[in-house]
């Protein structure tokens, strides 16, 4: 089977959707943030802060080269990894795309108590402006999953229809 990528913003539900969406369909599930931490021995802020934001998509496109040689799994992306046309290009070449596209308002609510994303640490039009540049890259996925109130669940649910 095809790998399965889920890109977005960050807090659009990827790590949580992925791991339900694994689970259905008997496959792999790989978080890349995750294995980054792991890696380097490091949270994400920590990185960010340490070494720079460029260090860390570096890091990133090292660790989807590596996943994309794998076979059926499913892959919860960063959400600026999935923002970088090289890596949208690669991940369709290895399988489906799917973008779990969460208002900004959405996102801000769910993540603003989180003080491990570096990226909020920012003026919100500066964010606002991220996001926006964010989706151009987003909307070349093959399947568009508008979010809004649905549960991670429901999220499966639709995305499983969809494939």
């Amino acid at each position: 089977m095809e790998n399965i990528y889920l890109v977005g913003f960050m807090g659009s539900g990827k790590s949580t959707v992925g791991h339900i969406l694994a689970e259905k369909l008997d496959m792999e599930f790989i978080d890349v943030d995750t294995e980054i931490e792991k890696k380097e021995n490091k949270k994400i802020s920590e990185i960010f802060k340490e070494k720079g934001e460029p260090y860390f998509r570096e890091l990133e496109k090292k660790e989807i080269d590596l996943i994309t040689k794998k076979k059926g799994v499913v892959v919860s992306t960063g959400g600026g990894l999935g923002a970088d046309i090289e890596n949208m290009k690669k991940m369709k070449e290895t399988g489906t795309v799917i973008w779990l596209d969460v208002p900004i308002n959405i996102i801000l609510k769910r993540c603003e108590k989180d003080i491990n994303r570096p990226l909020l640490q920012q003026p919100f039009e500066d964010l606002k402006k991220l996001f926006e540049d964010r989706k151009k890259v987003y909307s070349m996925s093959d399947i568009h999953i508008k979010i809004e109130n649905q549960t991670p669940e429901e999220i499966v649910q639709e995305i499983l229809k969809r494939l």
